[in-house]
């Protein structure tokens, strides 16, 4: 098994990543201590599963193809298991569940094979095809285009979506001289993540207009913008070390990351508020399950790929 090479600012990248981790950890340690009768245990868990997460990250992405493609796809595997357990499925619909499943190592095979003419056509077009037809044989009509809807929708989500983070990998690195194929999934999940933390603090300090109070009240003008405009400005200065994008380009990918990682957030909420539940799993303490720390990812991995291939492979 031969371990990748790093580019230096992909090391640079891992190093601050870690660096804020040990910032945060250090933050967790000293609240407890300079305050010990507030329980801060939610907060010591979400940090310590930050690390589990970079931990994994890091393993999909640092040692070689297939196992970056195997890890990203059992990822898949896991949001889509996750989202049917929250999904009332028919008793008639087990067979076809096994339909939908085996799509996600054939999806995360093209992948692998660097096959972008198939990987951006099979679930959209051959299962979504297959699927319908396979259930009609079960003779069950009772329910079928809620069933078909529902198990369409979550393999577009959980898995065509979140594989284009997989694909990024597999690109020609010499597009990219200053990271690598590798910079480009850095570069996505890191402003993703930093846009989901933006909008909270920018939230929490002014916030006042609710923008969908029904869907998510915590979700506030101020803390929109200020997650966008945050994201936008982060993204130049990151974008000559991992990625190709010129200073326009990193502006339009700073704001298209903060748009959709919004509408990807509020949308996952809105399928766990029509299910009457908080979290959708508990696979990850403190955050939840994985499709509540997924939710942006589901909206800004394709249309960011899609973005940067379009301009620049």
């Amino acid at each position: 098994m031969t371990a990748v090479a790093l580019p230096l600012s992909v090391q640079v990248a891992f190093a601050g990543i870690a660096l804020l981790l040990c910032i945060a950890s250090g933050i967790s340690i000293a609240l407890q201590r300079r305050r010990p009768e507030r329980d801060y245990g939610e907060l010591r868990q979400r940090v310590k599963t930050w690390w589990l997460i970079v931990a994994v990250f890091a393993v999909a992405v640092l040692i070689n193809r297939a196992t970056s493609v195997i890890v990203l796809g059992l990822i898949s595997f896991l949001a889509f298991k996750e989202y049917l357990s929250l999904i009332p499925t028919r008793r008639a619909d087990h067979r076809v569940l096994f339909w939908a499943y085996l799509a996600i190592p054939l999806q995360y095979y093209w992948v692998w094979a660097g096959w972008y003419g198939v990987f951006i056509i099979f679930i959209p077009v051959y299962v979504f095809l297959w699927l319908p037809m396979r259930m009609i044989l079960t003779g069950e009509t009772q329910g079928f285009l809620r069933a078909i809807g529902t198990l369409h929708w979550g393999l577009m989500i959980c898995v065509f979506s979140l594989s284009h983070m997989a694909f990024m990998l597999v690109l020609p690195a010499e597009n990219n001289p200053g990271g690598g194929s590798m910079g480009l999934l850095i570069y996505l999940v890191f402003l993703t993540e930093i846009n989901d933390v933006a909008q909270y603090v920018w939230g929490k300090s002014l916030g006042k207009r609710k923008i969908v109070p029904k869907v998510s009240p915590n979700k506030t003008l101020a803390g929109f913008l200020g997650g966008v405009f945050s994201t936008a400005a982060l993204a130049v200065p990151l974008a000559p070390w991992l990625t190709p994008l010129t200073v326009y380009q990193a502006l339009g990918a700073g704001f298209l990351i903060g748009l959709a990682g919004f509408v990807g957030d509020v949308t996952i909420s809105a399928l766990k508020r029509d299910l009457g539940v908080k979290d959708s799993g508990t696979l990850l303490p403190g955050h939840g399950g994985i499709l509540d720390r997924l939710d942006s990812l589901t909206y800004t991995a394709p249309l960011f790929f899609h973005y940067v291939y379009f301009l620049h492979y």
